[in-house]
Parts: structure tokens; C-alpha cells; sequence
């Protein structure tokens, strides 16, 4: 009887060994297959390091010790025309650029729910082009906004209103859903920026030092409905809220660049709404004379955007208002600020060096 016993007991301790290393075997295999898709989602996943480097901007944001000043949000109106470099070694104003290629009104609300997550600047400076836009656009300009963006409701919310008809939510949740077949197009910097990315800006501004001049500039094609959406109105007014809610002064610009084109009618409602909700606005497209922009070395693509020289121009004029007239601290007397800030200029020498050694070339 008790051999019987004995044996039974045995019996079962083969099979629950039996059943430990089938658990066991099974938990290995799936953790090597879901390292090997996360591995191969990683590799075909674009790097915007070379190519179209402003699908990197967004992701750039987080590395960055939150203790800004300003914040801008906006198209390329604001990454490629405004250096931050100028504002804290002219006016010791600490800032950061959260731009991104076409981006559209919410996405830049939504990034600025985002960014309320780590830090809360005094100023937020909104670029109103995105106005003209009050549907999703383009898929391609969706992913470079949003890829970059930490997972937080704000990048759910964010992620559902840009989508385009043709577009999945699970496609920006499991990025190799959607790009399973960039084989074709990978390259030597899939593998070298696996993990780690290469930095493309300097606290979000793209820098270019080329010169093209603003020549034979279009005019605006006549539309037929020049007001803005009610979605676009909409994402304006949440901006507003939020920065009110928060205590953070919002500032509305126009960057100064000659096309796309801005209608005097587009003017005439930003200028209303600003009126009408207390807000701060700035034209530099009528802002010429203060800012000392020269068409004809300023821009690198014949008037759309600035180049370095352009942007330190606009960025020395925005300085002043914002300490005179908003009136920011100068914060140039903070050690460690002012010692990051050192290394952030060193960079930024540098990659001007490198630029015009190039263009020399």
C-alpha cells in the first residue's frame, strides 16, 4: 500500500517537472520571438538621421532636463526659423522647440498636454499657419509628428485625430505593422542608430547655412472660402484654455516666410481672435525693419524658411519682446544652466563649422 502511495507521489512530481519545463520552454520560445519582432521592428523603423531628419525632432524633447522657459509648437515655421541658442546667450531665456514637419493644430495641443506632463514654461508660442488645416493630411507628416511622441493619453488622443481614412491605430502602436516591408530601404544607418539616435537639432532647431534668395515668390491662389475650420478654432480655443488653466502666457507668431502664402483675410482672424482672448500676437512678416530679415541672404530656400543667419535675426528680435515687453528673467547667471548651455553651443559651433565647410566645398 505504501509502495502504491510512494509511487503515485512519484508519478506526479515527474509530471508536474513535466509540466514546469513545458511552461519554462514555452515562456523561452515567446520571449525570443517577441525579442526578435521588437529587434526587427527597431531595424525597419525609420532613423531620420540622414533622410529627412525631422521625423527625429519630437523623440529629441525627452532627453532634454525640463526647466524651459518657452516652449514654441508648430510647423517648420518655428524649427527651422527660430534658434534657441540666440535667446539664452542674448537674453538668457531658456527654450525649447517641440516642432515637426506639417504639423497640425492638435497635434501641437496635444504635444503641449504632453509637455505639461514634465515641465510648465511661462510662455508657450503657438505658429498660427496650422490654421489652414482643420482635416488630417498626410500620413507620412503624421508619423513624423507622432512616432517621436512617449506613449500617454495625450499620444492616444493625439494619434486618433490625425489619422487619415486609410490609417489603423494598431499601425502606431506595433510600428512593424506598418513598415514589415522597408527591407528594400534600409541602410547602413538602420543598424548604427538601432538604439541609440543621432541628434539632428539643437534644443529642436534645425539649422541650415546655405543661402537661397527669395526670388519670383508666387502670390496666394485665390480660394474659395478663406475661413479657418471650426476643428482648427476649436484645438485654438483648447490651447488657450489649457495655457490660462496653467498660468502660462500664450503667444501666437507668424513666422516671417513668404510661401506658403498668408491672406490678409487669415490676418484679419488671427488678429480677432487675439483681441478677443487677451493674447500676444507677432506678425514678422510686417516685422521686417525690427528684425533685420534680408530675403536676399536670409532664407536657404528662396523665401519658405530661414537659414542660420535669418534665424539668429528672428530669434535676437523675439528675445527682446519677451524680456521687455513679456518681461522673462535672465537666467544667464544660473551655474548649471549656464554650464549645459556651454556644451549645447559647443555643439552648435560645431555643426555650423561642418555646414559651411560643406557648402565651401
Amino acid at each position: 500500500m505504501m509502495q502504491a502511495s510512494l509511487s503515485i507521489i512519484n508519478f506526479r512530481k515527474d509530471e508536474e517537472k513535466v509540466k514546469r519545463k513545458k511552461i519554462m520552454k514555452a515562456a523561452v520560445t515567446a520571449a525570443l520571438v517577441l525579442t526578435s519582432l521588437f529587434l526587427l521592428q527597431c531595424l525597419l523603423v525609420p532613423k531620420y538621421a540622414t533622410d529627412v531628419v525631422e521625423g527625429s525632432l519630437i523623440a529629441e524633447y525627452y532627453q532634454e532636463e525640463k526647466d524651459h522657459d518657452v516652449v514654441f509648437i508648430g510647423d517648420c515655421e518655428v524649427y527651422e526659423n527660430f534658434s534657441p541658442r540666440v535667446l539664452w546667450e542674448e537674453y538668457g531665456i531658456n527654450s525649447y522647440i517641440r516642432g515637426s514637419a506639417q504639423q497640425l493644430i492638435w497635434q501641437s495641443y496635444y504635444l503641449l498636454e504632453d509637455t505639461l506632463r514634465y515641465e510648465k514654461p511661462e510662455v508657450v508660442i503657438f505658429n498660427v499657419l496650422a490654421m489652414q488645416y482643420d482635416r488630417p493630411q498626410k500620413e507620412a507628416y503624421n508619423r513624423m509628428s507622432l512616432e517621436g511622441m512617449k506613449w500617454s493619453g495625450a499620444k492616444v488622443k493625439a494619434i486618433r485625430a490625425s489619422m487619415t481614412e486609410r490609417e489603423e491605430f494598431l499601425d502606431y502602436v506595433f510600428p512593424i505593422l506598418r513598415y514589415h516591408s522597408r527591407w528594400e530601404e534600409l541602410k547602413s544607418e538602420d543598424v548604427q542608430y538601432l538604439f541609440d539616435r543621432k541628434k539632428v537639432s539643437h534644443n529642436g532647431y534645425y539649422m541650415r547655412v546655405d543661402v537661397k534668395p527669395a526670388e519670383n515668390v508666387p502670390e496666394g491662389n485665390i480660394l474659395a472660402d478663406y475661413q479657418f475650420g471650426e476643428n482648427a478654432y476649436d484645438y485654438l480655443d483648447r490651447m488657450t484654455r489649457l495655457c490660462r488653466e496653467n498660468d502660462i502666457q500664450l503667444i501666437l507668431i507668424k513666422a516671417p516666410s513668404l510661401y506658403p502664402f498668408w491672406y490678409e483675410e487669415w490676418e484679419q482672424q488671427i488678429e480677432d481672435y487675439a483681441e478677443k482672448n487677451d493674447l500676444l500676437y507677432l506678425n514678422f512678416l510686417e516685422m521686417t525693419e525690427e528684425t533685420g530679415i534680408d530675403f536676399s541672404t536670409d532664407t536657404y530656400d528662396g523665401g519658405l524658411h530661414m537659414n542660420l543667419s535669418g534665424a539668429e535675426k528672428l530669434s535676437a528680435c523675439l528675445g527682446r519682446i519677451l524680456q521687455e515687453d513679456v518681461g522673462l528673467k535672465d537666467r544667464r547667471g544660473e551655474k548649471e544652466l549656464s554650464e549645459k548651455w556651454q556644451e549645447k553651443i559647443i555643439a552648435y559651433e560645431a555643426e555650423k563649422e561642418r555646414q559651411y565647410k560643406e557648402n565651401m566645398g
